[in-house]
């Protein structure tokens, strides 16, 4: 298969390269788990609805328990008020159908 010649496919490519490099591999000093929730964490603070469903997905699919992803979002809460709550409350909700590929949606089109 040849590599993407469209401008924005090879961009949304190396986007994607930067991901599984920065968030989705655990050979760093944090696990992918909590490098997802920190991504979720920052789709909540930008408001961006895929991004919020892609990385609650991603987060439990990488090993984030009920738990973590509460504490997590509990931070958007709190530094977002009453909207961040909202947006907080949008990332649980994701993160219900993770695995049941309802509404599966990734972050950045390719």
């Amino acid at each position: 298969m040849s590599a993407p010649s469209n401008p924005f496919h090879v961009a949304a490519s190396h986007i994607d390269q930067m991901r599984q490099a920065a968030i989705y591999a655990d050979d760093g000093a944090l696990p992918a788990r909590i490098k997802a929730l920190a991504a979720l964490l920052w789709s909540v603070s930008s408001r961006c609805e895929p991004c919020i469903a892609h990385y609650a997905r991603k987060a439990v699919e990488l090993g984030a328990n009920r738990e973590e992803m509460a504490e997590m979002l509990a931070i958007a809460s709190t530094m977002g008020g009453c909207v961040g709550e909202m947006w907080a409350l949008k990332a649980f909700a994701a993160a219900k159908t993770a695995g049941s590929g309802e509404g599966e949606v990734a972050c950045c089109p390719q």
